[in-house]
């Protein structure tokens, strides 16, 4: 397998791209055949960290074992560093690494022999390694020696990333990476992707943690039942939703019910949710805050409290994956 001075040395601006993808399981005629993936575009710009989202079964896996090239896809191209999959196939696997769910580690070896082993799988000369550097990278220095078996699993997370890097892959993507590991070991991975990606790794990533993606990612794209339903910057993804809503704690005791608040509240959405408490449900596109706070003081209230609320990648996420008709295909422009 070629090493990373084979790998195209111009580097293309999009690290993965992927036209008309398809992925049919089963036999023709069959009425067990799955349409796995529908025909899927997707690019990851060069640099980025990419959130690839979905529920289970949408097509996730498929996609990335199509990269990975342990699936055949149907139809459709796949390019990997500029490198097409069925032009090139090994030199487009030289130019990615892959952070599997499942932690299939050899109890038996240390670390160090781990990433000796995988970087001669890959055929790179023991002159060119970086077993010490790349332990260094992901904090594991002071456990190259140690059993596999004796690390903890955040440990053993960090210990598959090591390996995926073996080869110097432009690319890495990372299926799942914080499954089943606790808060405090899931941020060390994320401190170690962020520093990966300042070195210059394209960074693809499915997670079920959608805090994951909003706090590490560029762009987002949301597949479901085998289609790309949203692709897009952070940024503009959080836009959609534009639904905001402010709670507001006045001094005074509020009537019980909103028909008999003052005039001035009428042209509001607004619920009473206690004695003293306002819920205003907005656009942040209608104009700002101010507008509500103008109208409780015009109502006579005096403001104690007030905290507002808006939407997040979750709400985001449950809305275009929860009725996806409705929701319809949204690209960026």
């Amino acid at each position: 397998m070629p090493t990373e001075c084979q790998i195209r040395p111009v580097a293309p601006e999009f690290a993965l791209e992927v036209r008309g993808l398809e992925k049919l399981y089963g036999r023709a005629g069959s009425p067990r055949r799955k349409h796995a993936l529908k025909g899927v575009d997707l690019e990851v710009p060069r640099g980025s960290i990419f959130a690839l989202l979905g529920p289970n079964g949408a097509g996730k896996s498929t996609l990335i074992n199509i990269l990975a090239g342990m699936v055949n896809k149907t139809a459709g191209t796949a390019k990997i560093w500029g490198i097409d999959i069925d032009e090139d196939p090994r030199q487009a696997r030289a130019a990615i690494g892959i952070v599997p769910q499942e932690l299939n580690i050899d109890a038996f070896f240390s670390p160090r022999e781990l990433l000796d082993l995988q970087a001669g799988m890959y055929g790179v000369p023991k002159s060119e390694r970086r077993t010490d550097e790349i332990l260094e990278l992901v904090d594991l220095a002071d456990k190259a020696d140690a059993y596999t078996r004796s690390l903890s699993g955040g440990m053993r997370r960090r210990l598959l990333v090591a390996k995926a890097m073996v080869h110097n892959p432009p690319i890495l993507v990372l299926d799942e990476p914080t499954a089943g590991v606790d808060i405090e070991l899931r941020r060390k991975l994320w401190e170690n992707v962020r520093e990966l990606n300042r070195r210059g790794v394209t960074i693809l990533l499915t997670t079920h943690y959608l805090e994951e993606a909003e706090e590490l990612c560029d762009r987002i794209a949301i597949i479901n039942h085998g289609e790309v339903i949203a692709c897009d910057t952070k940024e503009n993804l959080m836009r959609r939703l534009d639904a905001k809503t402010v709670t507001v704690t006045v001094a005074e005791a509020l009537p019980e019910n909103t028909a008999s608040l003052p005039h001035a509240l009428a042209s509001f959405s607004v619920e009473i949710t206690g004695p003293q408490t306002l819920v205003f449900a907005f656009r942040k596109s209608d104009g700002p805050i101010a507008r509500i706070l103008g109208a409780i003081a015009s109502a006579g209230y005096h403001i104690q409290d007030i905290s507002t609320d808006e939407s997040d990648l979750e709400d985001i996420f449950l809305e275009l994956t929860s009725d996806k008709q409705e929701a319809g295909r949204i690209h960026a422009a």
